[in-house]
């Protein structure tokens, strides 16, 4: 599941930098698949919850599955909006936008790959490292608005251009949310600490003493 949702922000993030509208039905493609992985995940986890009664760590495992399975087909659903804003833009004459997408999606992927990585290897300060790349994509969509809000006031006729990068902008902000919400995820499974929000994680090693008795 990881994998799929990975391989469509990246195939989404590529067809916006060349223009490709092979990788933008890729993207729209790969959806049911990742649509059907997520039930299947549901079915095999809501299982598990009902017939092992599981406690603890293994309790909040399966939690932190559940949650990072709709995460992941929210990315999807991301890369789907991605490419759809790429086929428009393909059917409008091209024009250098003062932002660089690239470099944002450069981030935005390297947080998806961290989290997903974080939750193979049960590594909570990888995950941690995730929660902090979030700031820095935010900062982007935030210039990115800015410049491109710019853009359209002084050249009216760039205004459909700008305003489809600044929803990639957006929906890669979107991506980097969900990566975030994974990591979240990650830490609450391995620590059992409940960071959403800024929340303090002090209780975390008094949880992990808990899981051990």
């Amino acid at each position: 599941m990881g994998g799929l949702a990975e391989q469509a922000v990246d195939r989404a993030c590529q067809a916006y930098i060349d223009r490709d509208l092979a990788r933008c039905h890729a993207v729209l493609e790969g959806e049911t698949l990742i649509n059907a992985t997520e039930r299947e995940i549901d079915e095999l986890a809501f299982d598990l919850l009902a017939m092992q009664q599981p406690m603890a760590v293994d309790l909040r495992f399966i939690l932190a599955v559940t949650k990072i399975n709709s995460d992941l087909e929210r990315v999807g659903d991301q890369a789907v909006n991605i490419a759809e804003r790429v086929m428009d833009l393909v059917e409008l004459p091209k024009v250098e936008l003062p932002v660089d997408i690239p470099r944002m999606a450069a981030a935005v992927a390297a947080m998806v790959r961290r989290s997903l990585e974080s939750f193979i290897e049960g590594k909570a300060e990888l995950a941690q490292a995730v929660l902090e790349m979030d700031n820095v994509v935010d900062r982007m969509k935030d210039e990115a608005f800015i410049i491109l809000v710019k853009a359209m006031n002084e050249h009216p006729d760039v205004t459909r251009q700008a305003l489809d990068a600044l929803l990639v902008a957006r929906n890669l902000e979107r991506v980097a949310d969900h990566a975030t919400n994974i990591a979240e995820d990650v830490i609450f499974w391995v620590r059992g600490a409940d960071v959403r929000h800024g929340a303090n994680p002090e209780s975390s090693a008094r949880q992990e003493v808990s899981d051990t008795h």
